[in-house]
C-alpha cells in the first residue's frame, strides 16, 4: 500500500496486485495500478465549456439553494458541474456518481479548488489518510446528487433551467455576432417519445408509438451555420396529441428568441402541428412559418389533377413539381397557401406527393425554395434524435412515501432539462471541432472520440497535469485551442 505523503510525494496511491491469470495466453499479466488513471478525461474541455459559455455561473447566481450555507460541503456549482458533466459522458445513472468518487478527470474538472487540493481523499476513502481533513473531494456521492435533483425541481429552480437553455445560446450567438443579434434565425419544434418503465406519473402507454412514454415538445435551433442548441423543452404526459400545449410552448419562445438572439424568428413544424390556433397566432404576430400538412381525402382530390408524368422517358434523377393552391380545413377559420409538392423519383412507379403549408406569399418565396427550406428541419430532427439516442434521458422518478405525483413529475422535467443543458455543452463543443476540423461532427463521434478517453493524471511541482492518449491528442490541440480563443462570457 502506497500512503499518501507530503509535499512532492504520492499524493493518490492505491493498493496495486496482480488479477488472476489467462489460460488462452498465459504470459499476459492483468495488473491494477493507481487511480490517477481516469476514462473520462474529457470532462476537462466540458468543464471548460461550462466556464467561458458562463452557464455555471447563471445557474449558481440564479437558482435557489435552500440548504444551510454552514452545513454546506459541495457547493452548488460543484453538483451542478457534477451532474452536468456524467451526462454529457454517458453516465445518466446517478449511481455512476459512486462508481467514480475517485476518478481523477472529473474531481479535477467539477471543484472549485486550485491546484490538486480536488485530488486529496476524505476520511477512510479507499483506505487512505487524508492530508488534509478538513477539504472535502471533488465528486459528490449519489444519495448528494439524488437531493440536487429534489432542488432544482422546484417551480422557480426548473424556470431558472428553462430561461437558462435559452439564454446560453444567446450569449454564444451575441460573442460570435459582435455583440448583436443575428438577423433571422429559424426554430424546429417538434414531439419527442422518451420510453418508460414503470408507473411514473404522468406517463401512459401510447398508441402511436407502441410504448409508455413521455411526449414532451422540444424546440431547436435549426438553420444557422454550426447551429444545434436546444432552446426550450416541456415535459408533457405520454398520451397528448403532438400539438396539446404548442400555443403556449411556441409564442413565449418567439418573444424571448427576438429579445436575445435574433431580430426576426421563423417556425418550422411537423405534420401534427398546424393546427388553427397556433397558425392564427403566428400570422397575428408576423411570425413566419412552414409546416407539413397531413393528406386527406380533399387534399388528394385537389392533387390528383397534378399527379401525372409528362411525355416522354422518365430521366435518372428525381424531378420535382410545385403546384401553388389555396386550402381551408374544417377546422380552420380561414384558407391558407398550401403547396403541393410532387416527386418523381428514379425507379418507382407511382409519383410521390404532400403538401406545405405557409403563411409567405409566393412573392416571398416560390415552391422550389420553400420545400429546400422545409427540407433544413432534417438537421433539427437529428438533434432532436441525438438528445434522446446519445443521452438517453432516464425520466424514472416515481413518488416516495409522502411524496405527491406532481412532484415526481417534476423531477422527471427537471431530469429532462439537465440532459439538455448537458447536449448544449456537447454541442458547443462539436461546433468548435466543425470549426477547426472543417468536417461534420455528431456529439456521439464527439463523445467516442474526444471525451470518453483514457488520461493519467501526473503531479508535477503540485501542479496536475492530465497526460492523455495520443490517438485523442489531435482533436483535443484543436478543441481547447477554440476554446481558449472564446471569451468568458458572464450572465447577465
Amino acid at each position: 500500500m502506497h500512503g499518501v505523503t507530503g509535499q512532492g510525494g504520492d499524493l493518490m496511491g492505491v493498493a496495486q496486485g496482480r488479477l488472476g491469470g489467462l489460460e488462452f495466453n498465459k504470459s499476459l499479466r492483468v495488473e491494477t495500478v493507481d487511480t490517477r488513471l481516469t476514462t473520462n478525461a474529457g470532462a476537462v474541455p466540458l468543464r471548460e465549456a461550462m466556464e467561458r459559455s458562463g452557464l455555471l455561473e447563471a445557474l449558481e447566481k440564479k437558482l435557489i439553494d435552500p440548504r444551510d450555507p454552514k452545513l454546506i460541503t459541495h457547493p452548488l456549482s460543484e453538483l451542478l458541474a457534477t451532474r452536468l458533466a456524467l451526462l454529457a459522458l454517458g453516465h445518466h445513472d446517478q449511481d455512476d456518481a459512486d462508481a467514480f468518487r475517485a476518478d481523477v478527470a472529473l474531481r479535477l474538472a467539477v471543484s472549485k479548488r486550485k491546484g490538486v487540493a480536488p485530488l486529496q481523499y476524505e476520511p477512510g476513502e479507499l483506505g487512505e489518510v487524508p492530508q488534509n481533513p478538513d477539504v472535502p473531494h471533488g465528486l459528490a456521492s449519489q444519495p448528494t446528487l439524488s437531493r440536487l435533483s429534489t432542488t432544482v425541481a422546484t417551480t422557480e429552480n426548473r424556470e431558472v433551467l428553462h430561461q437558462e437553455l435559452l439564454d446560453m445560446e444567446g450569449r454564444i450567438l451575441r460573442s460570435e455576432n459582435g455583440g448583436r443579434r443575428a438577423q433571422g434565425m429559424t426554430v424546429d419544434v417538434d414531439s419527442l417519445p422518451i420510453n418508460v418503465y414503470g408507473e411514473q406519473p404522468g406517463s401512459a402507454y401510447n398508441g402511436h408509438y407502441h410504448h409508455r412514454i413521455y411526449h414532451p415538445l422540444v424546440a431547436v435551433i435549426g438553420d444557422r451555420k454550426g447551429a444545434g442548441s436546444i432552446v426550450k423543452v416541456a415535459l408533457r404526459e405520454g398520451n397528448v396529441h403532438t400539438a396539446e400545449g404548442l400555443q403556449e410552448f411556441v409564442l413565449p419562445l418567439i418573444d424571448e428568441l427576438e429579445a436575445k438572439c435574433c431580430v426576426v424568428a421563423g417556425v418550422r413544424m411537423d405534420a401534427g402541428m398546424p393546427e388553427d390556433g397556433i397558425l392564427c397566432a403566428l400570422e397575428g404576430r408576423g411570425t413566419p412559418y412552414v409546416a407539413r400538412v397531413k393528406n386527406n381525402a380533399v387534399l388528394d382530390r385537389m392533387a390528383a389533377p397534378h399527379l401525372r408524368r409528362p411525355p416522354g422517358r422518365p430521366p435518372n434523377y428525381e424531378r420535382a413539381w410545385f403546384h401553388e393552391l389555396s386550402y381551408q380545413a374544417e377546422s380552420w377559420t380561414r384558407a391558407r397557401r398550401v403547396v403541393l409538392v410532387v416527386l418523381d423519383r428514379p425507379d418507382e412507379l407511382y409519383l410521390h406527393h404532400f403538401w406545405l403549408i405557409t403563411n409567405w406569399t409566393m412573392e416571398q418565396i416560390e415552391g422550389s425554395d420553400l420545400l429546400e427550406h422545409y427540407r433544413a428541419r432534417g438537421a433539427g430532427e437529428g438533434i432532436i434524435g441525438e438528445l434522446k439516442s446519445v443521452l438517453e434521458p432516464a425520466l424514472s422518478s416515481s413518488p416516495r412515501s409522502g411524496e405527491k405525483p406532481c412532484e415526481a413529475f417534476a423531477m422527471n422535467e427537471a431530469t429532462l432539462l439537465l440532459n439538455a443543458l448537458a447536449y448544449n455543452l456537447m454541442n458547443l463543443l462539436r461546433r468548435l471541432l466543425e470549426q477547426q476540423t472543417k468536417e461534420g461532427w455528431s456529439v456521439k463521434r464527439l463523445r467516442e472520440r474526444a471525451l470518453r478517453v483514457a488520461g493519467r493524471m501526473v503531479i508535477h511541482a503540485r501542479r496536475p497535469i492530465l497526460s492523455i492518449d495520443r490517438a485523442a491528442a489531435r482533436f483535443w490541440r484543436w478543441l481547447l485551442w477554440g476554446l481558449t480563443r472564446m471569451p468568458v462570457l458572464h450572465a447577465a
